[in-house]
């Protein structure tokens, strides 16, 4: 197994499901490739060792902001200013909701492209239907194109995206596809137009590991990388051995700063001991990691407070 991803699974072990290590992990290249490979059609049926050459650079994990206005940045190229996204300045952005994982994808054709995000949740979401946010992100992904991937009123250069979200501790292994169509309702003319710009793929995994089957080999791979049942060397044993991930494969994807999450944080926030029965450090680490995106549910769970007691903090910062 590759050297960096067996350093991310061993570092990560049954803290996996926490937001950064989740996202550390599904953004190998040759992860993204099995996650591509079953969900996006002109890559089906491919080796996903095949599909990794297609992944266009190295992916942007928590660094390209959703919000509107802030997705993409302008700078200066050899005399010439061109729009980009924005990865830069993180600090004055602090605050920001941002993509987990986002790439741009060569197809098959060596000239199309197409944009793909991916968001790891924890569990569905309380607080909002998963379905309203994902619409928003395809939107955004698409929106923030003009001036970037398209100018003036160039919309047939607009690029397909992809939003994958994968959920995890679900009743049931599932995967549902969400997309435009196009229904007569009066006649039979058909518009021109590419209705297969915006794409949603919903994840689910179950807590426990399908059986091994074809069908459940994404939910199998995804569900052993995020588990918080399996130990390090059963991780290995499915990723290295059921799908051939080598265990020195280049992966050009370096994974340094995996923290423990779930122990550092409480460590940190508990450390100044305790005043009026609250933790000194409690609300200073709320408030940055909600300033830094992170979502009530996952900041509770995390510090092992009630959803109420998190907002109340945030709510009278």
């Amino acid at each position: 197994m590759d050297k960096d991803i067996k350093k991310s699974i061993s570092a990560t072990d049954k803290d996996a499901q926490y937001d950064e290590k989740a996202k550390n992990l599904l953004g190998h290249k040759i992860i993204l490739a099995h996650i591509l490979v079953k969900t996006i059609d002109e890559f089906k049926g491919m080796n996903p060792k095949d599909v990794v050459q297609y992944i266009e650079g190295e992916p942007y994990i928590s660094t390209v902001p959703v919000d509107a206005g802030s997705t993409n940045v302008e700078k200066e190229q050899d005399g010439e200013k061109v729009i980009g996204l924005n990865t830069e300045n993180s600090e004055l952005n602090e605050g920001l909701v941002r993509f987990d994982i986002i790439f741009y994808v060569r197809m098959k054709d060596g000239l199309s492209q197409v944009i793909v995000n991916i968001e790891a949740q924890k569990a569905e979401p309380s607080a909002y239907d998963i379905i309203n946010r994902a619409v928003f992100y395809v939107s955004r992904m698409i929106s923030s194109q003009k001036g970037r991937e398209f100018v003036n009123s160039n919309y047939n250069d607009i690029k397909r995206v992809y939003s994958i979200w994968i959920c995890m501790n679900m009743s049931q292994n599932c995967m549902n596809y969400i997309h435009f169509t196009q229904e007569s309702v009066v006649g039979t003319y058909q518009w021109k137009g590419d209705i297969d710009l915006a794409n949603i793929v919903l994840i689910g995994l179950a807590e426990n590991l399908p059986e091994k089957e074809e069908r459940y080999e994404l939910h199998r791979l995804l569900g052993a990388l995020l588990s918080a049942k399996l130990n390090v060397d059963e991780k290995f044993d499915i990723i290295g051995n059921e799908f051939d991930i080598p265990l020195e494969s280049d992966i050009r994807k370096d994974v340094n700063d995996m923290c423990n999450l779930s122990q550092g944080i409480k460590e940190q926030a508990y450390a100044e001991g305790t005043e009026n029965g609250i933790a000194k450090g409690v609300a200073k680490i709320i408030i940055k990691m909600y300033r830094k995106g992170y979502e009530v549910e996952q900041i509770s769970d995390i510090l092992d407070m009630t959803a109420e007691e998190v907002r109340e903090i945030i709510e009278n910062e």
